[in-house]
């Protein structure tokens, strides 16, 4: 067993308060960004490009991996720990479908703990002290830099994971900017950062059926947030995820660290501060889905499950997942083994079993967002892939961004003026 480390992460006095991404209602009973728009452009063309295409680049295309396909039960590794027959993964919850855990355990013989997170700053805490007690994490982009510098992880072996061949080549481009060399992070799904409409309460409050051309406007204009706060609207509880949406519509770098930019971004969101219900990084889910809230801010597969629960229902809530043609921000979550693991074979084994192409797409359908297998996407239903909030068209990854890691600087500020801002000061 390797020594647990001291961890010394950066800024964690300036953890925003929350990033709910995929945490309501866990669904099964086991469950108790430093890179700038312009650096990531080629990256965000290039897994576009071959999303859309009939390409079928993967890892395998871009090194010298053979492509395996097989599943975690048909992979067998050595391990640096004696074998178990147990697994302990904390993560975001409503992030895998339940039956493909299921198969996994019985194909291996491996019990599996599912612990589930609510932010990213909630898994963070848990790595600071060095006994996370976990062998799986789910950490995004924006926090995988610091983390890896900071000790929390243990190098992956590629050698344990055969369908890492069938990780998209792209995705891994993108990751390799915060995890040189793709040595700690393996890719799991990807997605993005929009808002939905009730349409029928959209329709009502704005007396047409017409939205505007910039449709980031029903959140950040007066002109329509007045007509909307009748009906609802919620912003992200996330100061990192809701001030670069801000300063992207203003046409600034959504990841600068410019104090007066980022004053500029929270300034105009006061203007409309009187107009938002909400701040909520998990609780628009079920708000949207019910009819309580008409336009939301959120994560582009939540916003999707909302719209899935709503049908579901069958009570009349009309809900549509916007992919604004001006951009929206792109995240990327990966598959992640503390440093104080203790079942690291099993990990390698459970990585292998998500990038085997039926299992993402059973865990894409479930999840609706993108996963990291290229090869899943074919199996995954078209009403899936055909849906540019789930699969971005290029045009849109054109004008889109990825949502990057700040200095301690700039965070601490975000926080302030964040806090500030909810608190209508």
């Amino acid at each position: 067993m390797p020594a647990a480390p001291t961890v010394n992460l950066l800024y964690a006095d300036s953890l925003r308060l929350t990033d709910c991404r995929r945490c309501n209602n866990p669904p099964f009973h086991k469950r108790t960004v430093p890179m700038k728009k312009i650096s990531m452009a080629a990256a965000l063309i290039g897994l576009v490009l071959t999303a859309c295409s009939g390409g079928q680049q993967t890892a395998a295309e871009s090194s010298a991996h053979s492509s395996g396909q097989q599943t975690a039960a048909e992979s067998s590794a050595p391990s640096s720990h004696t074998a178990s027959d147990k697994l302990n993964i904390y993560n975001w919850s409503d992030y895998v479908d339940p039956a493909t855990l299921e198969a996994f355990e019985k194909n291996t013989h491996i019990n599996v703990r599912y612990d589930y997170y609510d932010s990213n700053e909630a898994l963070e805490a848990k790595l600071l002290t060095g006994k996370s007690g976990y062998d799986l994490v789910a950490p995004s982009i924006a926090n995988v830099g610091r983390q890896i510098k900071a000790g929390a992880y243990q190098k992956i072996d590629k050698s344990q994971i055969p369908n890492y061949a069938n990780i998209d080549a792209d995705l891994l481009a993108m990751m390799a900017k915060v995890d040189p060399g793709n040595q700690y992070a393996v890719p799991y799904f990807w997605g993005i950062n929009t808002l939905a409409i009730n349409k029928k309460l959209v329709q009502k409050a704005l007396g047409t059926e017409q939205l505007p051309e910039n449709e980031w406007d029903l959140v950040f204009n007066p002109e329509y947030t007045k007509k909307l706060k009748s009906c609802g609207i919620s912003y992200f509880d996330s100061a990192i995820e809701q001030i670069p949406l801000a300063l992207h519509y203003l046409g600034k770098d959504p990841n600068t660290e410019n104090p007066d930019d980022i004053k500029a971004a929270v300034n105009m969101m006061k203007k409309v501060r009187p107009d938002i219900k909400r701040f909520t990084s998990s609780g628009y889910i079920d708000d949207m889905a019910a009819g309580n809230l008409c336009v939301s801010v959120g994560y582009g597969g939540d916003l999707n499950i909302a719209k899935t629960r709503a049908q579901e229902a069958k009570n009349g809530v009309e809900i549509e997942v916007l992919a604004p043609k001006s951009g929206v921000g792109i995240w990327v979550d990966s598959l992640m083994i503390p440093r104080d693991a203790q079942n690291t074979a099993n990990a390698h084994k459970y990585i292998n079993h998500t990038l085997d192409p039926e299992v993402a797409a059973q865990n894409g359908n479930f999840v609706t967002y993108a996963p990291a297998s290229r090869p899943a996407r074919a199996l995954m239903d078209e009403k899936y892939t055909g849906d540019a909030s789930i699969f971005p068209t290029k045009e849109l990854m054109d004008k889109s961004f990825i949502v990057s890691p700040k200095s301690t600087d700039a965070s601490r500020l975000s926080v302030r003026l964040w806090q500030s801002l909810k608190a209508g000061k």
